[in-house]
């Protein structure tokens, strides 16, 4: 199995037009469709008065955007989830760089690029147990086993506390160091050498 490599963060930088947390947040990046989960992040909020939820990336599926937002609506959150859309790559590196985690609880995943940008910064990191996720993430990662908003709620809880306990920011950048370019391209070079 050759990885990915993994993207360099830009300078990480607002645009006037960006929008700018003003609590504690979560981060979720990708395309926005049923297939990423994203809805099912909501219930963390829930009992996290003080935090709110961004989910950026294409807006593919404005049915499932709205859903979203109607969810949020219907759990008084809706000042507190917020979908920006697209964004630049030096936003994207600000909201890495000022989250308080990361979550990615993607149903259908191949690799899973925006986890190992989370990595390069050693962000908290809360995916979905399924796809290839948990062998991107490994034991650096913390894992929602089912949807549930209980167990949601309490792996998120419990990641955090652990991830500060134990001061895991080194591991997990040390983790994210392995989904290199240059590691891949010399594994495909190995390859190729061998058919001759």
């Amino acid at each position: 199995m050759i990885h990915n490599g993994t993207n360099a963060l830009v300078s990480p930088q607002l645009l006037e037009k960006s929008y700018q947390p003003d609590r504690p947040f979560i981060f979720a990046l990708g395309t926005v469709t049923r297939k990423k989960n994203f809805h099912a992040l909501l219930p963390l909020l829930s009992k996290k008065a003080d935090m709110e939820l961004l989910i950026a990336g294409r807006l593919d599926d404005m049915d499932y955007a709205n859903d979203i937002v109607a969810m949020a609506q219907k759990m008084g959150l809706a000042d507190r989830v917020h979908l920006v859309g697209r964004i630049t790559e030096s936003e994207k590196a600000w909201y890495f760089e000022h989250c308080n985690a990361f979550a990615f609880p993607s149903i259908s995943e191949g690799f899973g690029l925006p986890v190992t940008e989370a990595m390069s910064l050693g962000k908290p990191l809360f995916l979905s147990a399924q796809t290839a996720l948990p062998e991107i993430g490994g034991q650096a990662a913390f894992y929602f086993k089912d949807f549930s908003a209980s167990l949601m709620l309490e792996t998120f809880e419990v990641g955090m506390a652990q991830y500060h306990r134990f001061n895991m920011k080194g591991d997990i950048i040390k983790r994210g160091q392995q989904f290199c370019w240059n590691k891949a391209a010399a594994q495909y070079w190995e390859i190729y050498r061998s058919l001759y």
